[in-house]
Order: C-alpha cells, then sequence, then structure tokens
C-alpha cells in the first residue's frame, strides 16, 4: 500500500533495489551498521541472497544450510524477502530449490494452539496439503528452502528441557518448537532455512545451528541511491516534461547527497530513502486525481512499514510477563518523543549523551527493563537518532557550530534525529497523546484510577456501614466521587492548552517571514542554492511541528497509530478541535504575511476536518498569497481548502501575482477560482493557451468574479481572443486588466470590437500594450458606447502627442471643469494615457507613478525609461502653459515624482519606496 505514494504504474520489478549484503564472521555479527559503512574494504563485496546458499554445493547435501541475514531497522530485510519470493517464483533465483514456503515470525508467534510442520504449512498454502517433499521420507527435504521473516518477534528457546526434540513433521507442537527443530536440523536436516532478524536478536540462535551470517547493509554507495530515487521518482514514459522534471529533481537531490553528509547518512538506510522519495513525490507531483495524501500520513505510514504493531519483548526464551505489553511505538514516543518535544521547546536539533541518558531509559531499574532498553538501543534508538557529522550544512549544524572544537568535544558525542521533520513528528506525536501531562494531572489521573477500581468495594462498605455509624462521616466518601470529575476538568483544560500551543506556534512572530514550510521541507531534502540568509543559520523554526499536531487528529492518521499501538480517543480530537476553532479565528483576524497564511492552510489540509476548514474560512474574507512560490501540491492545498466552504461563501480577494503560476496549475485551482470576487494572477507564467481555462472560468455558472487581472502575463493577440470569447456569456466580470500583456494593435481592435457584448464591464486597463493611436482611439470610441464602462487605462503606449490630445478631448476632463466629450448617453470616460491631461495634470498622474514604480524593474528598462522622459516633456510643455504659480508649483511636485522614478531606474534600485 505504501507504495501507491508514488502512483500506480510502478510493479516490485521496476522499483527494487538490492541493498548492500555482505558475509560476516560470527565474532563480527553484532557490529554496528554504521560501523561497517565506515570500513567498508574491497576484500569484502557484496553478495546476493543465491550466492549465500551457493556454498552448500561444494560437498555433500545431508543436511541443508540455515543462513541468518540480520540487518538494522529499515535496512529492508522484508523487502529483500518480497523480492526473493517473486523471482523464486518467476524462476530467476535459488532455482536448486523446488518448494520455497515463507512464514511470517509476527503471525507464528500469535499462534496458539500446537499444530505439526504439515499442518502449519497447509494452513496457510492449502495446495501444499500432500506434497511428498515436506514427509520426511529420503532426502526429498533437500529441495526446499523455508523463510522466516522477523525472528525477532517470536520466543525462540533451544534448551531441551523447553523445547523438546522432534523430528516428525506430523507431530503437533508450538509454532517456537516447530522452527528451533527445524533450525536444529532435528526435523528435516536436508531442508534449508533462511532467517531474517534484527541486530537485537542475532543471539537467539546459537552459533552451532547457524551455517552463515550475512548483514544487510543498506544503501552505502550514491549508485544505489541514485537507482532508488530513479526507480520511484522517474516515471515510465522517458520522453515527458514530468520525466525531465524528475531528472531534475533527482540530480538536485543527489548533489545534497554529496554536499550534506547528515542527509546522506540517513539515505544508508533504504527506510528513509523511502521517506525521502515519498515527500519528494508529495511536494512535487501532486495532482488532483490522485488520491488525498498528507505529509503526516507519509510519516505515519513510515512509521507503520518500520515498527506495525511491535512490543516491547521482555527477552530472549521468556514469555512475557504483562497481559498487555507496552507497544514499541508507544515507548519511542515517551522516550525519544520526550527528547523531541524538549528538543522543540529549547530551539535545539542535537543532543549530548547526558541528555540520551536522561530521556532514555533514565528510570530503569529492573533487570527486564534494563534488557528491555538493552533492545530499544540497540534496534530502536539508532533509527531515529545518529551522530551528528561534523561540519554538515543547514540549521541542524548551526546550534552546535558555536562550541565546536575543544568545548565540543568535552561534552562528548552529539546527536541529531537522522531526518529533521522527524524530530516535530514525535514532538507533535508526544504533545498529542497527552505525554506532556502536568504534576497536578498526572496525580489525579492516579487517584481517579484507584477510586474508579475501588468504586463498587466503597459502595458497598457504604451500605453495610450506614447502619452503625453517623451520617455524617459519609462525606468523607462522597469527596472521594469528586476526583473523576476533577480529573476531567484537568484533561479538558490540558486538551485546551495544546490547541493554544499549536496555534502559538502557527502564529510565532519570529517565524513570520522565514519560507512557508513545504518549501522549508523541500529545502532540507534539495538543499538551499546559493547563500543562506543569516537568520536561518542564526535560528532554528520548528513549523513542521503545530502543523504535524493538526495532522495526526485526521481520522486515517488516528487509525494508523492505533494499529502502532498509539491511541488517540476521539474525545480528545473533539476537545483540541473545539479549542484550536476559537484560537484560529482568532488569530486570522488579524492581517498574516503570505508565508504564514500558506502554512495555515497547510494546517487545515493536515487536518482533513472540513467542518473545522469551513468555520475558519468564515472569519477569512481575503487570501493574500503574493511571491509565494505554487507549487502542484500548493495548488492542491489552497482548492482542497477552499473547497470545504459552503458554495455561498466567497473571497473578496484571492492574489496569486509572483506566484510562478503556470497553465498546469490553473486547472487545480479552478475550485479555488470559484470562491473568489477578485483575482488576481499577474506576473505569473500564463500564456495564450492559459486563456482557454480563463474563458471556460468565466464562462461557469457559478463564477463569481467581478475584478481580473492578468497584468504581465504573455497571453498575446491569440490569448485575448480566446479570453474576449467569454464576455457575452459572463455577467460579474466588472474590471479586468490586461496590462503588459503583449495585445498590440489588433488585439485592441478586437477588444473593441467585443466590448459591447459584456454590459456589465467597468474599467479596463490596456496600458503598456504597444497600442497605437488609431487602435487606442478606436477603443475608447468603443468604451463611449459601451453602457458602463467608466474608465480606460492607455499609458506607457506609444501614443503620439496628438494622439494623447484626441483622447484628452474624447475622454474624461478632471472634477474641476474640462472639454471632454459627453457620450450620446449623458456618459463621460475617463481615459488614462499620461501624467497630463492637455495642458492640466490628469488626476490620475499618482496611480500611474505608483504603477511604473512597483513594476519598473520587471518590465523592459528602456522602454520604461523613454517612456519616463516623455511624461518630463509634457510635464515641462504644460508647466510652461500655466500662469497660476500654484499650478505651476504642482507641476513641479509631479515632475520631481517623475526624475525620482527616473533615477531610480537608472540605479536599479528596488522599487518599494513611492514619492509623497
Amino acid at each position: 500500500m505504501e507504495e501507491k505514494q508514488f502512483g500506480g504504474y510502478f510493479t516490485p520489478e521496476t522499483m527494487h533495489v538490492d541493498p548492500m549484503i555482505r558475509e560476516r564472521q560470527p565474532e563480527e555479527k553484532i557490529a554496528p551498521l554504521r560501523v561497517h559503512l565506515k570500513n567498508q574494504t574491497s576484500a569484502s563485496p557484496s553478495m546476493t541472497v543465491e550466492q549465500l546458499f551457493e556454498k552448500a554445493q561444494d560437498g555433500s547435501r545431508e543436511r541443508g544450510r540455515n543462513v541468518l541475514l540480520y540487518g538494522a531497522v529499515g535496512t529492508g530485510k522484508s523487502t529483500v524477502v518480497r523480492k526473493l519470493v517473486l523471482d523464486w517464483c518467476a524462476g530467476s533465483t535459488l532455482t536448486q530449490f523446488k518448494l520455497l514456503v515463507p512464514f511470517s515470525c509476527e503471525d507464528l508467534g500469535q499462534l496458539t494452539k500446537s499444530t505439526s510442520l504439515r499442518d502449519l504449512v497447509s494452513k496457510k498454502y492449502l495446495h501444499l496439503k500432500k506434497i511428498p517433499l515436506l514427509s520426511g521420507e529420503g532426502d526429498q527435504a533437500k529441495d526446499v528452502l523455508f523463510l522466516f521473516n522477523g525472528m525477532e518477534k517470536m520466543n525462540l528457546d533451544f534448551r531441551i528441557g523447553s523445547t523438546e526434540l522432534c523430528s516428525d513433521p506430523n507431530e503437533a507442537l508450538s509454532s517456537g518448537a516447530v522452527v528451533v527443530n527445524l533450525l536444529r536440523k532435528y526435523m528435516l536436516p536436508e531442508a534449508s532455512v533462511l532467517v531474517t532478524t534484527r541486530l537485537s536478536a542475532v543471539d537467539r540462535i546459537p552459533k552451532k545451528y547457524v551455517s552463515c551470517y550475512a548483514q544487510i547493509c543498506g544503501f552505502n554507495d550514491p549508485e544505489r541511491q541514485w537507482s532508488y530515487f530513479a526507480s520511484r521518482l522517474l516515471p515510465q514514459s522517458p520522453e515527458t516534461a514530468r520525466c525531465r522534471e524528475a531528472q531534475a529533481l533527482i540530480q538536485l537531490l543527489y548533489l545534497n547527497l554529496q554536499r550534506q553528509s547528515q542527509l546522506s547518512r540517513a539515505c544508508y538506510l533504504p527506510s528513509y530513502c523511502w521517506l525521502t522519495c515519498a515527500t519528494l513525490h508529495f511536494l512535487q507531483f501532486t495532482d488532483a486525481q490522485a488520491p488525498i495524501r498528507t505529509l503526516t500520513g507519509i510519516y505515519t505510514s513510515f512509521l507503520r512499514l518500520n515498527f506495525g504493531g511491535e512490543v516491547l519483548a521482555a527477552g530472549a526464551g521468556a514469555a512475557l510477563q504483562q497481559d498487555q505489553p507496552d507497544s514499541l511505538m508507544l515507548y519511542v514516543v515517551r522516550t525519544v518523543g520526550k527528547l523531541a518535544f524538549d528538543g522543540v521547546t529549547g530551539k535545539r536539533t542535537a543532543f549530548s549523551e547526558a541528555e540520551l541518558e536522561q530521556w532514555v531509559g533514565g528510570k530503569t531499574k529492573t533487570d527486564e527493563e534494563l534488557h528491555q532498553l538493552a533492545v530499544f538501543r540497540t534496534d530502536v534508538l539508532s533509527f531515529f537518532l545518529v551522530p551528528q557529522v561534523n561540519g554538515a550544512r543547514g540549521p541542524q549544524a548551526g546550534w552546535a557550530g558555536a562550541g565546536a572544537g575543544a568545548g565540543a568535544e568535552a561534552e562528548g558525542r552529539r546527536y541529531v534525529f537522522a531526518v529533521p521533520a522527524m524530530q516535530e513528528y514525535l514532538a507533535a506525536l508526544y504533545v498529542v497523546m497527552g505525554e506532556n501531562k502536568s504534576a497536578l494531572e498526572k496525580l489525579t489521573k492516579q487517584v481517579t484510577l484507584v477510586i474508579g477500581q475501588a468504586g463498587e468495594d466503597i459502595t458497598s462498605l457504604v451500605a453495610i456501614l450506614s447502619k452503625f455509624i453517623p451520617l455524617r462521616i459519609f462525606a468523607v466518601f462522597n469527596l472521594l466521587r469528586l476526583f473523576p470529575s476533577l480529573y476531567e476538568r484537568v484533561s479538558s483544560r490540558t486538551k485546551g492548552r495544546i490547541a493554544q500551543t499549536m496555534a502559538a506556534e502557527m502564529f510565532r512572530s519570529e517565524d513570520s517571514y522565514n519560507e512557508d514550510v513545504l518549501d522549508q521541507v523541500e529545502q532540507s531534502l534539495l538543499g538551499v542554492h546559493g547563500p543562506q540568509p543569516q537568520q536561518q543559520l542564526d535560528r532554528q523554526a520548528f513549523e513542521l511541528y503545530p502543523i504535524f499536531m493538526g495532522g495526526l487528529l485526521h481520522y486515517e492518521n488516528r487509525m494508523l497509530l492505533q494499529q502502532l499501538g498509539c491511541s488517540i480517543k476521539s474525545a480528545t480530537v473533539s476537545q483540541i478541535t473545539r479549542a484550536l476553532r476559537k484560537y484560529l479565528v482568532r488569530e486570522m483576524g488579524k492581517q498574516q504575511p503570505p508565508e504564514e497564511l500558506m502554512d495555515l492552510l497547510v494546517l487545515l489540509y493536515e487536518f482533513q476536518n472540513p467542518r473545522l476548514t469551513a468555520e475558519v474560512l468564515s472569519s477569512i474574507k481575503t487570501i493574500r498569497l503574493s511571491n509565494v512560490r505554487m507549487s502542484p501540491l500548493k495548488c492542491f492545498v489552497l482548492s482542497s481548502v477552499l473547497s470545504c466552504a459552503p458554495a455561498q461563501y466567497h473571497l473578496e480577494e484571492l492574489d496569486l501575482s509572483s506566484c510562478h503560476v503556470t497553465h498546469d496549475l490553473l486547472d487545480m485551482l479552478w475550485p479555488a477560482f470559484r470562491h473568489t470576487h477578485n483575482l488576481n494572477l499577474q506576473f505569473n507564467n500564463l500564456g495564450p493557451e492559459s486563456c482557454v481555462l480563463l474563458k471556460d472560468l468565466l464562462l461557469d455558472p457559478n463564477c463569481s468574479i467581478k475584478s481580473l487581472q492578468l497584468c504581465d502575463n504573455p497571453l498575446l493577440e491569440s490569448g485575448a481572443s480566446s479570453l474576449l470569447e467569454a464576455l457575452p456569456g459572463n455577467h460579474s466580470l466588472s474590471r479586468l486588466s490586461l496590462m503588459h500583456t503583449g495585445l498590440g494593435d489588433q488585439g485592441a481592435l478586437e477588444l473593441a470590437d467585443r466590448l459591447h457584448r459584456h454590459t456589465g464591464l467597468r474599467e479596463l486597463n490596456v496600458a503598456y500594450n504597444n497600442i497605437g493611436d488609431n487602435a487606442a482611439l478606436a477603443l475608447v470610441d468603443a468604451c463611449r458606447e459601451h453602457p458602463s464602462v467608466h474608465t480606460v487605462h492607455l499609458y506607457l503606449n506609444p501614443l503620439s502627442d496628438v494622439g494623447k490630445q484626441s483622447l484628452y478631448v474624447r475622454g474624461v476632463p478632471s472634477d474641476q471643469g474640462g472639454t471632454g466629450a459627453v457620450t450620446g448617453t449623458g456618459r463621460r470616460v475617463k481615459v488614462l494615457a499620461s501624467v497630463t491631461e492637455g495642458s492640466d495634470i490628469s488626476e490620475d498622474w499618482h496611480p500611474i507613478l505608483n504603477i511604473i514604480r512597483k513594476n519598473a524593474s520587471l518590465w523592459e528598462r528602456e522602454r520604461v525609461r523613454q517612456q519616463l522622459q516623455v511624461f518630463l516633456r509634457d510635464l515641462e510643455w504644460g508647466r510652461q502653459q500655466q500662469v497660476s504659480f500654484w499650478k505651476r508649483l504642482h507641476f513641479r511636485k509631479v515632475e520631481k515624482g517623475v526624475r525620482q522614478t527616473l533615477r531610480m531606474l537608472e540605479k536599479d534600485i528596488s522599487p518599494t519606496r513611492s514619492a509623497k
């Protein structure tokens, strides 16, 4: 199921990459994985599973070969087993065996009824019920290979007193006894056995019963990592735009692995390669047709892949002493999660050995607890935490960078999470599961449990004593009944505190101008190309932390966590949601930066709660995401969130200017556009083909767009022609801005010809479109005849002085009077063609200059400079015509603003300041 993260066109054959397997000697069999990764030599080449069994061919095969294949969590043991079975079925490997019988040790460990080997096989594989290879007669079993995956999940006891000897495959035994006798070579001695296990369980099988030890070392070379990334990110069709984009993505990832050793160390484990690919696929290749996926869901699935359903074992060869043993994942939350939470609250990503000792097993006392801790440290702890790499780049290195050198060495080695986002996920899980309890809540819970267990006994005792003891004494017993309600009140306040934490972490003022959280995740995987901002180097932001908290409350994630033994009750979710709604509505009443607003949309998307989303949206009237780099995922998030709103809900403004919106993204944004009155799409990458989608949007019966800004998009004449086809059928549009879209004279003439078909248009902006005198005059005449158009923008077009004078005569004078023409209907049309209108200053000179200042750095500089010089010439001529001192002073003021804009353009200064 997890491979569906990458789409439905992959198969195990195309996605599998063999991890490195090395044969080990018994004395080095439990060496940690990362030690071997540092000391690999060509003398120990990589092997295949088939080669591990080929050595049995050099002599007699009176006895089968027992191979123990072990590795750390996440090295790919289960994946190797699955691929091995598929290849054997296809006849491409282990062809010397006529029968391969795979078993899951997790399933075998749950069997309580005694059964024989043959019944065990036939129960799972009915067609093998009477197969002679398992009869035990002769040496037929030499052609059989048994495969036991996950031996650490079984309690195998090789002591004769505990597990009796048995050579009959038809005799009923416990599942553990069957496996032990197969490994002893007492039952079917000719059969071969392949066992996979984790590092902590290697010694459960005595050395004398193991023919060969082999260790899975993961992806320790860049070629294997590259192959893995390509198998999951590259589509099957090589000549597509998606394939080229994926190749560029893999190249960036590969370069970052070479540059950032902390991430490359994590990718030694195939599990972390899977997490990296799943995250990148989610960030880059989300589409509207794919099933709903969330970042929290990816991390939860990742944990289920590696720790699904496991419990803390009490030790080798010993039965569990508890009726309901703790889940392994729950133990991770209480230990590693506590460490992660401590780091998030303290803004730290690196931890000392003393801190690991404090939070992970610092209170263990009994021998059983110490054994559990040893297993946990061997198998699990190194999966989450790895030694910090000296010289690692990125924020995670910055915390310890100041203390590098002798001071850092004195403190000892520091540890970081293999993937930075995992720290935020575990910290969020620690908080949402309520493990961060106050002392009062812990006390009231314990007292409530005691009283609850003794409640019936107290009631019976009170009924008996009431006949002999004065009634006043019973007030003491009534006080005891207050503890459950007191605990409920304390617990409810705790849930409110969780919601308050989520809201506070979402809207931290010091994080307001960081990159949005999805870009931060992408940069952690692909790296930051170019110099990093100083604030990112000085401090660590944990903006995924509150988003993960919201995502963990989603029903599907809670179901996955329940499989891991981490239960989040529906009542808890309800209490947190009610409190969170209040905080989010209050914060959204404030103006938020675009990046913070994008983070809020991601939180609502991860939450997957339509009712909460609709209530939060009711307090939002504008969504301004200007300069946020919109990816397919962000577009999908925006549309998904707005789709939760009722049909009557509409945004006053949706600002997506300078957001890198392309034609392919417009289709994903369609649901969002339907809830918008004012849509700003200027400064994007929309071409003529995009106008077809925009035309369909305007023709939609439910379209509510009143203002559409398409400035600075290369629509050209063909695109404008397609867009204008929507005018007759649209009844909502009142303001259309096509400034700097490449209309030209032909586009302006076509607009003039079709303008009368839309009776609701009120303002039209076609500035900076290379429109000449004749086309401009024709457009203004059409606007004069139109029943509602009152303003036309024509500045920054190559208009002659005569042409501008003609437009002025036909257009609208200022409120103080003029000689503008009046249409037959008595209407007047305001034409903005320059900062002057004849010999007077245009009342709209200031908006014209502001638009030029705002966009000058993005336009053709020489063209803008020439236009500003024309403005200066017009102003100088108009000033000379004035007799009034005050009017001449006004001309000087406007002329000063134009000169300042011209100097700003020539000095290449960012046009952020405007003249007042």
